[in-house]
Parts: structure tokens; C-alpha cells; sequence
């Protein structure tokens, strides 16, 4: 078992680089079966889900070639069809992409209900309902979702909600779908367009992505390419909260500033000052950090997986915040560890009040989920005294090097191995 050990009280200085999008790539890797070719996927983050994903399919029988740590290739040719092991597909949410990558390559399918992080019910109603209008049909059984169709044939599919697991799945069925397949109140998350863009490599016909509503036209067969995944858009944010909270300055590297423009301006209106560059963005702050209300919104509007992390900056914040979560149902599990590091939060359903702390104190914290373990290292940060953040597995689903890159900037932080023989509870 290991945890972090924070000793806090340090401004952030220096530069940082991002890694590869987590969400496009635990998309993009299992897309890659869908060429029935070989595959090299350039800027792969070095994360549990991806190395998840990753063991899945090579236990599939996929040829995996590790180029060096951040590249990969996958040869799919001589891919034959079997079902997903479960105990490997039950650990982790992004599983159920396999499910829209082999239905749409075997026509089959059998992967295990989604696992992860546990704050709200993850259904797969909207994912089922796609599958089916293409010509599929399912059936959950013992935890095991199973998909099977003759043929898959495009469809008018409208999402009852904005969903962007829901949208993947539809995406990765229909490419080799008979006819055109419209997907409309699509999600438009940069990941769905790094996807679209993935899928339209291997020869897919994908237009729209990005906007509400997507056209794919099937085609007869998908082929080979090099691509790499963008920038990571939740890490890069993370830091720029990082370095609002703690004060200092820091230039954050290898992004795309467009996909941080929700959360710059947060920043901004709480006392921050962000330069934007090509590939980068730099955040400086040197005055007080002052209240500011916050929503959560599906892209472009403030990221969900934002939201612990930027409850760090409200909690210490002069004034009274308001935070809205408009997405997950169960999304505040962090808030009893910030109140013990001596955060004034009062919760109300999905909205949480604020009333800014001149000072955290540092405590021993879990990591709820992989988004709150990331809030829980800005809460040690900028806190007085030592903070041991436990649960760690989770904030490793998500952030390549994260002590590495903290370290880097000035901040004191440890992975420590403990004698406690309790095993932390696992994603899924």
C-alpha cells in the first residue's frame, strides 16, 4: 500500500508538461481493433486505465508492441473474436468502449457492466438504446453486457441526455455500419473530436464531431495509421487550479489553451492572471484569491472532472462560493475529508457553499475518487502542515508522474509505502 505525503505551505514555480488526453485514450486504444490492420498511437499517458486497457487487449490476442513509453502499436489482423476477460473489464468505466469497438468489428460482443470511480449510477440505457437502433441486440447477464447483430445498419439516434460515453460507444458500432448512422444531442468534449479525428485515420467517414450532431457514413473496411492522442485537458487544468490555490508561477506546456477556456476563466475571476500561447498557458497569482460561483456543464462549459479540484481554490477563496454540479449525482464524497482539514462546506443536493478559510490543516485524507484524490493533493499543498493522502490508487487511473511533476515545481511531495497491511479499496 502507498500513499502521498505532502508537506504544504509552498508557491509553485517552474514549468510542467502535459501528458495524453486519458479520456481519448482509453477511447482510441480499444478503437484501434476496428482497423483489423496495424496501429501506432503516439502521447499515451502512463496510467493504470491505459495499461488496463491495454492488457485486455493483448489477453484478446491483439499484438501489443510497446515502441517506447509513450507509443504504442496494436496489430488487430489476425484478431479473433472472444469475450472480454471479467475480471478485467469489471475495474475500470471505459471498458464498455470495447463493446462498440467489437460489435462493430464481429458484430458480437461481451464485456463486463462498467467499473471506476464511485460517485453516481453509471447507466448504459443510452448506450444499449444506440446499439440497438444500429440492429443489435442486447442483454445484460450476471454483470456481463452482451451485444450481438446480423448486421449493423446506420440510424437516426437522438440522446436523451448529453452523453459522452453514450456518444463513443454509438461512434465506435456505426463506423462499419451499413448507410449513414446521425447521432444528434451529441456530447462535444475535445475527446470526441480526438476520436473522430482517430476513426477518420483508419479510413472512417465521421463528420460533426464536436457539434451537437455527428454523421457517420459506414464504410466497407478501416486500415492502419499513426496518430497521437491530444493534450490532456483535466490534467492541465489540474495543475493551473495547482498553481492558483498555492500561489507562484507556472508555465503549463504541450496543451491546447481553447480546451482550457472554462477554466481559465474560473481561474481568472478568482484572482489568477493566465497567459495563453500555441501550446501552452501561464498562470501566475500573487493577490488574494477572491469568491467566485462555479456550474458544471457538458463541454464547452466548466469540466465536471474540474470540479474537486477547483473546490480547493473556493475553499480558501475570500467570500462566500457557490458550486453547482450539473452533471454526476454523487460528486461531493471529498467534502467530509476538506472538512477536516478545517474547510467551512455546507452541501445542499448539488450545490455546495463556500465560506473561504484563511488556512487548511493538514490531515490524513482519502481519495474518494480519481478527480477528489487529485483536489486532496491541491488541499495538502496549500495546507499548514502535513497532509498523507491514502486511496492513491485512484489518483494513478489518471495522472502520469504526479509526483515527478509536482516535485518539479516546488512542491513536497512523497509516494510512501506503509506497513498498513489493509488494502485500499480498488476502482471498480
Amino acid at each position: 500500500m502507498e500513499n502521498f505525503v505532502i508537506k504544504g505551505g509552498h508557491e509553485l514555480f517552474g514549468e510542467v508538461n502535459i501528458s495524453g488526453a486519458k479520456n481519448a485514450a482509453v477511447a482510441i486504444i480499444p478503437a484501434a481493433i476496428l482497423a483489423g490492420d496495424v496501429v501506432r498511437i503516439e502521447n499515451i499517458p502512463q496510467i493504470s486505465d491505459v495499461q488496463l486497457i491495454i492488457e485486455i487487449l493483448d489477453s484478446m490476442g491483439a499484438g501489443i508492441k510497446l515502441i517506447n513509453k509513450n507509443t504504442i502499436e496494436i496489430d488487430s489482423t489476425n484478431l479473433q473474436y472472444q469475450g472480454v476477460p471479467y475480471e478485467l473489464s469489471s475495474k475500470f468505466r471505459a471498458s464498455y468502449y470495447l463493446i462498440g469497438a467489437m460489435l462493430g468489428r464481429f458484430k458480437k460482443a461481451e464485456v463486463a457492466m462498467p467499473g471506476g470511480c464511485n460517485f453516481g449510477v453509471r447507466p448504459i440505457d443510452l448506450h444499449i438504446k444506440g446499439f440497438e437502433m444500429l440492429g443489435a441486440d442486447v442483454d445484460i447477464v450476471d454483470g456481463m453486457v452482451c451485444a450481438e447483430a446480423d448486421k449493423l445498419v446506420g440510424a437516426s439516434i437522438y440522446m436523451d441526455v448529453v452523453s459522452v460515453g453514450a456518444t463513443i460507444n454509438v461512434m465506435l458500432a456505426a463506423v462499419l455500419a451499413r448507410g449513414l448512422t446521425v447521432i444528434e444531442n451529441a456530447a462535444k468534449e475535445p475527446h470526441i473530436v480526438d476520436l473522430a479525428n482517430f476513426l477518420n485515420s483508419m479510413g472512417a467517414d465521421v463528420r460533426g464531431a464536436g457539434t451537437d450532431v455527428i454523421k457517420i457514413r459506414g464504410v466497407e473496411k478501416m486500415h492502419g495509421c499513426t496518430y497521437s492522442i491530444i493534450p490532456d485537458q483535466i490534467e492541465a487544468g489540474t495543475y493551473m487550479v495547482a498553481a492558483t490555490a498555492c500561489g507562484g508561477d507556472v508555465l503549463v506546456k504541450n496543451v491546447i489553451p481553447k480546451h482550457l477556456e472554462s477554466i481559465s476563466a474560473k481561474l481568472i475571476e478568482a484572482g489568477a492572471e493566465i497567459i495563453e500561447y500555441d501550446d501552452a498557458v501561464r498562470v501566475t497569482r500573487f493577490k488574494p484569491l477572491t469568491k467566485c460561483n462555479v456550474k458544471t456543464m457538458p463541454h464547452p462549459g466548466f469540466p465536471t472532472d474540474m470540479q474537486p479540484q477547483m473546490a480547493i481554490v473556493l475553499a480558501i477563496a475570500n467570500g462566500t462560493s457557490i458550486l453547482t454540479e450539473n452533471v454526476w449525482d454523487n460528486r461531493y464524497q471529498y467534502i467530509g475529508q476538506l472538512l477536516r482539514m478545517g474547510a467551512k462546506v455546507q452541501v445542499d443536493g448539488k450545490i455546495a457553499v463556500f465560506e473561504g478559510v484563511e488556512r487548511l490543516t493538514g490531515v490524513n485524507v482519502k481519495a474518494t475518487d480519481l478527480r477528489a484524490g487529485a483536489a486532496m493533493i491541491i488541499a495538502g499543498l496549500v495546507a499548514d502542515g502535513t497532509t498523507t493522502v491514502e486511496n492513491i490508487n485512484y489518483i494513478d487511473r489518471g495522472y502520469e508522474d504526479v509526483v515527478a511533476k509536482f516535485s518539479s515545481l516546488g512542491a513536497d511531495i512523497k509516494r510512501v509505502k506503509t506497513e498498513n497491511k489493509q488494502t485500499a479499496k480498488t476502482a471498480g
